[in-house]
């Protein structure tokens, strides 16, 4: 399966990157096809421009200043992010990346003014990520990361796309056992993706 993997962390030596490296070396010994876009490695601009914004809805022209994102995306049999969940939410870098690559006419379309997921194609989705917070916390506050991911990405990719979630709630109390498990945890479940 091709898998398209959206890493986003702006340290090469954090266990963010030791994550991504988990679930790269994971998914291509299991004999998948990895499109590993590191958005930071990469330079990935997430800003938005008036231009952009401007021409959203022009079909014919909306994914010409991100078109090979856009290919990359459309290639994708599978999606998987890496990143850390910052002050409840994805860092600004990947929601850059959701709000220029993510667009009318390649994850959604618009039928009589309804959404309609557009990436059919994705058969399957899973995140790893991590948290300063506690699980109980991140639910209290309504745990908008993992509500984006298993309800916002299954809505635009097909809609019986499984999701796999994978989280480490209390790095702030993490231990070199807990992130290790973690790590073995992401390496397991990645294998039989």
């Amino acid at each position: 399966m091709r898998i398209l993997v959206l890493y986003c962390h702006p340290n090469p030596e954090s266990y963010g990157a030791a994550l991504h490296r988990a679930t790269v070396e994971s998914l291509e010994a299991a004999g998948h096809d990895v499109d590993d876009c590191d958005l930071y490695a990469e330079g990935f601009d997430p800003v938005l421009s008036r231009q952009e914004r401007l021409g959203y809805h022009d079909l014919a022209t909306n994914t010409a200043p991100v078109q090979a994102h856009v290919d990359r995306l459309k290639a994708a049999e599978a999606l998987v992010l890496v990143f850390p969940v910052w002050n409840f939410g994805l860092p600004a870098l990947l929601k850059g990346y959701l709000d220029r690559v993510f667009l009318p006419g390649v994850s959604f379309g618009l039928v009589d003014g309804r959404t309609q997921g557009l990436l059919s194609h994705i058969r399957k989705v899973a995140v790893v990520t991590t948290y300063g917070a506690t699980r109980w916390r991140a639910f209290l506050m309504g745990d908008p990361p993992r509500r984006y991911c298993t309800r916002v990405l299954r809505a635009v990719t097909r809609f019986t796309a499984s999701v796999t979630y994978l989280a480490h709630y209390d790095m702030n109390r993490a231990t070199d056992e807990t992130r290790a498990a973690f790590l073995e945890r992401v390496r397991s479940r990645l294998s039989a993706l």
